[in-house]
């Protein structure tokens, strides 16, 4: 981070606050172009890319993006860092992929780094970090650490940095995780309100602890209790009800207010991407969807006026 008085932080989206994740598009849900149309025209002045290959190869990508006159911000990467090699190295010619689009797109995006979990964690969001049967070994922790090295490197031969976002139902998701990451890599993060949120930790406290580390921020909204009843009730079906956890900004339980009030008092000067995760959304329920997140813009802007008046 640093400092510049007065500045406000650039606002981006993510494909994810359309419904599109995972290798999801395909038909009856509104075109790649047109979610990218959409998102310029509710405010927002960049966006994550979606899956490899979800606008197109790497010329389509930066065609699609300069159409919309949004930069591509950054690109998800998701690797299964407990699996076998021939799985990992997949995921890093997924990577590759991803560091294609962006370079076509001006080389200036993130390659964000995330466990892929596995499906026990599936069914056990927000785990007890104590328990051996949920969490990484001592070779568990050195097989990411070096897996993510060979990402950094990949990354620095386009070019590009990488980040790493901690995520629910993964092997880093609580702090004290996160501290374990931290400590075995030199790794910047993307910090996320949300996932920090639900996995038992307060999200402003750990802006204040890992500051230095901060170089992308997702904005996300959930509802705690959500997630209690599910793990309350034995629920599994993780991706079923995993969209009604998170809701639009403002309406669930991260003080958004005091956290980006704590951004611009240490002088971050990253992308700050809305993120309102939700399921595959059909077309007919495009223009809702597109609506919120106009608003979910607009809410942005107000925390950073008046985190600005604050200082």
């Amino acid at each position: 981070m640093s400092a510049r008085a007065g500045s406000k932080p650039p606002i981006a989206n993510a494909p994810i606050s359309y419904g599109v994740f995972g290798a999801t598009g395909g038909a009856g849900r509104v075109s790649p172009l047109e979610m990218l149309a959409g998102i310029a025209d509710a405010g927002y002045v960049g966006c994550e890319l979606g899956p490899p290959g979800f606008f197109g190869g790497a010329g389509q990508t930066a065609d699609a993006f300069a159409a919309a006159g949004l930069r591509a911000v950054a690109a998800y990467v998701p690797i299964h860092f407990t699996a076998g090699d021939d799985t990992v190295e997949r995921e890093l010619c997924g990577l590759r992929r991803s560091a294609e689009e962006l370079v076509a797109c001006g080389r200036d995006g993130l390659l964000i780094l995330a466990d892929e979990g596995s499906r026990a964690l599936l069914k056990a969001p927000a785990h007890d970090p104590g328990d051996p049967r949920l969490s990484l070994d001592p070779n568990g922790w050195r097989r990411l650490a070096q897996i993510t090295r060979d990402a950094v490197q990949i990354a620095a031969e386009f070019g590009l940095r990488c980040s790493f976002h901690p995520h629910v139902s993964t092997y880093v998701e609580h702090p004290s995780e996160i501290d374990r990451l931290l400590a075995l890599t030199e790794l910047s993060l993307t910090l996320d309100t949300g996932h920090l949120l639900l996995a038992g930790g307060d999200p402003l406290a750990c802006l204040r602890a890992w500051s230095e580390r901060v170089n992308h921020v997702h904005l996300k909204d959930v509802r705690v209790d959500v997630l209690r009843a599910a793990k309350a009730t034995g629920r599994t079906d993780f991706d079923q009800w995993w969209a009604d956890v998170s809701v639009p900004l403002g309406r669930g339980d991260v003080e958004l207010a005091a956290f980006t009030a704590e951004l611009l008092r240490r002088g971050y000067d990253g992308w700050l991407v809305v993120e309102q995760d939700r399921g595959p959304t059909p077309r007919e329920r495009y223009d809702e969807v597109a609506e919120e997140q106009r608003a979910n813009f607009e809410f942005v802007e107000r925390l950073l006026e008046q985190g600005n008046r604050l200082h």
